[in-house]
C-alpha cells in the first residue's frame, strides 16, 4: 500500500441528531445544498479532495496545511452568511501526518488524530495539531490558543492542541504579537493575472501571488492575506477580516505576468483601498532559464520594496499616524512616530525616536517591535553613526532585543542586533548563528543579507559573505552605496582586487571608499593611485587613523 504526508481535515456538524429530530427533511436538504453549493467548490478551490462524506461529516485531503487551514477559515466565516445555512454549523480538525492509501479511500494515525482533533474544536471554529500550527501560523490571520497536551480516545500519545474560536479574542503568547498589530497595515495580495498567450502559465502567476503571501507574512509589522478575486477593495478576505472597514490603513497588491520566448516581465502595483491611490509601481523585466530563480528573485524584490525597514506601506501608515494621532495614541501609533523620527536621523530625531518607543512600551509592555525598535536604535548610534560607544549601548541593546524575542520570536531586527552586538563581543559563530535566525524569519530583506554578509567577512566565511552581497544587489539593484562596499570588503579578502576596486568604483560618493580603494590599489601595485585616494580620503575625514579603524575590526583570525 501507498504511503504519504498529507494534511486531513475532518468536519462534522455541531448537534447534528438534535436538527434530524427537530426537522428531519429540512436539515437534511440544507446540507446537501451546503455540501454542493459551498463545501466542495470551496474544497476544490483550495486544491482539496473529499475523501468521503461521513452522514453528517467530511473527511478531506489536503496537500499542504495552508491550503487546508485557509480552505477552513473561509468554510467557518462563512457558512453562517449562506442562505442555506439556517442554524447549521460546523467543527474542524486538522493533522498533518503519514497516511494509507487504499484506492480512493485514506487510513491511518494521521487520519485517527484529525477526527480526534474535530472532537475538540469548538462550535463555528477548529482544533489542529501542533504540527500543523508551526506550519500555518505565519500565515493565516487568525489566532490560536495553546490548549496543552490533552489525552485523546484511541491514541497513545498525548496530542498537543491548539484551538481557533471565532468567538474569543484571548490568544497564547505565542500569538502575542498578532494581537499587538491590531492596528497594523494591511496588505491583500490579489492573485496576479496571467497576460501570457499560453493559460498553463497560470501557475506561474499564482506562484508569485503565494510566495508573495508567505515572505510579507514575515514582517511583523504588516497583516496579510491573500484574494483570489478580482480587486475592488470590499471583498472578506480569506483571513476573516475585511479590506474596507476597521482602523487600520489597507492595501491591496495586485499585478500580471507576461512570458514570451525566453523572457519574462512581471508588474506590480500597491493600491491604499481607502483613497483609491497608487502607493508604489514597478515593472521587472528578467530573461532567465531557471523559472524558480526568477520567481524567487521577482518575489524577493517586491517583499523587500513592500516591507523592508522604510517599505511603502509603512511610510504611508506613518503618514496616517502623523496626521490624526492624538496626545494618548496607541501603542502602534508611537512605534509608527518613533520610526518617524528615527529617519529623519540627527541627534534631535534619534532622541524624539527615542521617548516614542518608551511611551509605547508604557502603554503595552507587551509590545515587542517597539522593544525591537529601541535596541535597533541604541545599535546603530554606535555601528552607523558613531554617535555612542559600544560599550555605553551594549547592555540596553542586548536586554531590549532578548526581551522583543520573549515577547514575539518572529522579530527578526532583534536577532539583527544580537547578531551584530556578539560580533563586536568576539562571538563569531553566535553571531553568525544570529544573523541566520534572522534570515530565516525574513529572507528577503536585502539589507538585512547585506549586513550579515559583513559577519561572514569577520567571520571567515567569505564565499558565503560574497553570495549574500549578490542576493542582496539582486533584490535590490537601487541599493545603497554601503551594499557595494561590503562587497567589496569581501572580494579584498579574498584577493580579487581588480573585483573589489570594480565594487568600489559603483558607489555614488566615491570619496567615502577612499580608505579601502586606498588599500585596493596597493595590493594591486598602484602606488600613486593609493596615495592620491589616501590623501582625499584623509581630507575627507581628518581624524581617521588605521590604529583606531583596527580596534573596531572583530576577526576571528587577527
Amino acid at each position: 500500500m501507498e504511503r504519504r504526508l498529507a494534511a486531513i481535515l475532518a468536519a462534522d456538524v455541531v448537534g447534528y441528531s438534535r436538527l434530524i429530530g427537530t426537522d428531519e427533511e429540512g436539515t437534511l436538504a440544507a446540507l446537501k445544498t451546503l455540501r454542493i453549493e459551498f463545501i466542495e467548490p470551496l474544497i476544490a478551490e483550495h486544491r482539496g479532495r473529499v475523501v468521503k462524506l461521513l452522514g453528517d461529516g467530511f473527511l478531506v485531503e489536503f496537500h499542504s496545511a495552508v491550503d487546508a487551514a485557509k480552505c477552513a477559515i473561509v468554510w467557518q466565516t462563512s457558512i453562517c452568511e449562506r442562505e442555506h445555512a439556517d442554524a447549521i454549523s460546523f467543527r474542524i480538525g486538522i493533522n498533518l501526518g503519514d497516511i494509507v492509501i487504499d484506492g480512493d479511500d485514506i487510513f491511518g494515525d494521521g487520519v485517527n488524530v484529525a477526527a480526534r482533533l474535530e472532537g475538540l474544536a469548538p462550535p463555528g471554529g477548529m482544533c489542529v495539531s501542533d504540527a500543523v500550527h508551526e506550519e500555518i501560523r505565519n500565515r493565516v490571520n487568525i489566532l490560536f490558543e495553546d490548549k496543552g497536551k490533552q489525552k485523546v480516545k484511541n491514541i497513545e500519545r498525548p496530542l498537543q492542541i491548539w484551538c481557533w474560536d471565532p468567538t474569543v479574542t484571548k490568544c497564547s503568547p505565542e500569538n502575542q504579537a498578532v494581537r499587538n498589530r491590531g492596528n497594523a497595515p494591511t496588505l491583500v495580495v490579489s492573485t496576479f493575472k496571467n497576460l501570457s498567450e499560453d493559460p498553463e502559465q497560470a501557475y506561474f502567476a499564482e506562484g508569485i501571488c503565494e510566495d508573495v503571501v508567505t515572505g510579507l507574512s514575515k514582517n511583523s509589522a504588516l497583516r496579510v492575506t491573500s484574494r483570489n478575486i478580482d480587486t475592488n477593495g470590499n471583498a472578506v478576505e480569506a483571513g476573516g477580516f475585511d479590506a474596507a472597514q476597521g482602523p487600520s490603513e489597507h492595501f491591496v497588491l495586485e499585478g500580471s505576468v507576461r512570458k514570451s520566448g525566453g523572457r519574462t516581465r512581471v508588474t506590480a502595483r500597491l493600491i491604499n483601498t481607502r483613497s483609491g491611490a497608487r502607493v508604489w509601481a514597478e515593472r521587472f523585466d528578467r530573461e532567465m532559464d531557471d523559472l524558480f530563480e526568477l520567481q524567487d528573485d521577482i518575489v524577493a524584490s517586491i517583499v523587500h520594496a513592500l516591507g523592508a525597514a522604510d517599505g511603502v506601506i509603512e511610510k504611508s501608515a506613518r503618514r496616517k499616524s502623523a496626521a490624526s494621532r492624538s496626545q494618548t495614541g496607541s501603542a502602534y501609533d508611537w512605534y509608527l512616530q518613533g520610526r518617524h523620527h528615527f529617519y529623519q536621523h540627527g541627534d534631535a530625531g534619534y532622541d524624539k525616536a527615542e521617548d516614542c518607543y518608551l511611551r509605547a512600551m508604557e502603554l503595552d509592555e507587551g509590545f515587542g517591535p517597539a522593544c525591537s525598535a529601541l535596541a535597533w536604535l541604541y545599535f546603530t548610534q554606535f555601528k552607523l553613526f558613531g554617535t555612542r560607544a559600544f560599550e555605553d549601548i551594549r547592555s540596553q541593546a542586548l536586554e531590549l532585543a532578548l526581551k522583543a524575542l520573549q515577547l514575539d520570536p518572529q522579530e527578526f531586527r532583534a536577532h539583527w542586533v544580537l547578531g551584530g552586538v556578539y560580533l563586536h563581543d568576539g562571538n563569531h559563530a553566535q553571531s553568525m548563528a544570529e544573523f541566520d535566525k534572522a534570515l530565516q524569519i525574513n529572507p528577503n530583506d536585502a539589507n538585512l543579507l547585506a549586513w550579515s554578509a559583513e559577519a561572514q567577512i569577520y567571520g571567515g566565511k567569505l564565499d558565503d559573505a560574497l553570495e549574500r552581497c549578490d542576493r542582496a544587489i539582486r533584490i535590490n539593484p537601487n541599493c545603497p552605496d554601503w551594499y557595494h562596499w561590503i562587497k567589496a570588503f569581501a572580494l579584498f579578502h579574498l584577493g580579487k582586487y581588480d573585483e573589489a576596486l570594480s565594487a568600489l568604483n559603483r558607489m555614488s560618493t566615491a570619496a567615502h571608499a577612499g580608505k579601502l580603494k586606498a588599500a585596493v590599489h596597493a595590493h594591486l601595485g598602484d602606488l600613486e593611485e593609493a596615495r592620491t585616494e589616501a590623501t582625499a580620503f584623509l581630507q575627507l575625514v581628518p581624524s581617521f587613523r588605521i590604529t583606531s579603524w583596527a580596534l573596531t575590526e572583530s576577526y576571528a583570525d587577527p
